[in-house]
């Protein structure tokens, strides 16, 4: 009728120890590996982005003639430029869909340079470091030179 404390089984201290091990040996040989792949993916997404703004420095192109300035810099594709030339036939919307202009992954300001000393302009980030040069994952990332 009644269970008396020796039937009732629990774990014994060794049981959760080898528990608490087993855990630590998997979060050791997986943790890294979880963790470098969030820095694969931030590299991933400012290459997108690249693409992207290459894609709305295109179009903007083909409306005015010529891509924006430096000095006019990025801020040409949300907003119309007041120095410079000013394009003629300016979308009014602008020429990036979420009206501004992104950050690279790691919070940075893309850096364009038109004309640029590798093409009609230059896009880059300057990677996790936030500085030029850098390897792995600080490695900048160019719109030239881009895989």
């Amino acid at each position: 009728m009644f269970k008396t404390l020796k039937d009732s089984r629990g774990f014994t201290l060794i049981e959760l120890m080898v528990v608490i091990v087993i855990l630590s040996i998997l979060a050791v040989m997986v943790g890294p590996k979880i963790i470098g792949r969030s820095d694969d993916a931030k590299i991933a997404d400012a290459k997108v982005q690249i693409r992207n703004i290459e894609t709305a420095l295109k179009l903007y192109k083909l409306d005015s003639g010529s891509y924006p300035t430096t000095e006019q810099g990025l801020q040409a594709l949300v907003a119309k430029p007041t120095t410079g030339k000013i394009p003629n036939n300016y979308k009014a919307e602008g020429y990036l869909e979420n009206k501004n202009v992104p950050k690279d992954p790691w919070g940075g300001d893309y850096v364009y340079l038109s004309p640029g000393e590798h093409g009609d302009y230059d896009l880059s980030s300057f990677g996790a470091d936030g500085a030029r040069g850098g390897e792995g994952n600080n490695a900048d990332i160019q719109s030239w030179n881009m895989k």
